[in-house]
């Protein structure tokens, strides 16, 4: 067999990887979620302002919306919050 053969059968997928893949698919879909979550958590932190924004412009705006939707992309990769671990369990049990 040369590398090449070997390479491509090596990396054809298994008979269980259907169910990981599917796995997979349930978790991007739980850190997506958490993370959607996230930014309306942080936009709402934000919103409750104590007074009056002294850099207050719609660009500021807009980068601030940009900077938490990155942010919360962030920490829900990350996984410390466990949004995405207890969404992930319930929508994994089979019946």
């Amino acid at each position: 067999m040369t590398q090449i053969a070997a390479l491509s059968a090596a990396s054809r997928p298994a008979a269980a990887a259907p169910a990981s893949s599917e796995r997979e698919q349930l978790a991007q879909a739980a850190r997506a979620f958490e993370a959607v979550f996230m930014r309306q958590l942080l936009g709402t932190m934000r919103s409750a302002s104590l007074g009056e924004d002294v850099a207050g412009s719609a660009a500021v705006d807009q980068f601030r919306e940009l900077a938490d939707a990155r942010l919360s992309d962030s920490m829900s990769q990350q996984g410390n919050l466990g949004i995405a671990e207890l969404i992930l369990q319930q929508l994994d049990k089979k019946p």
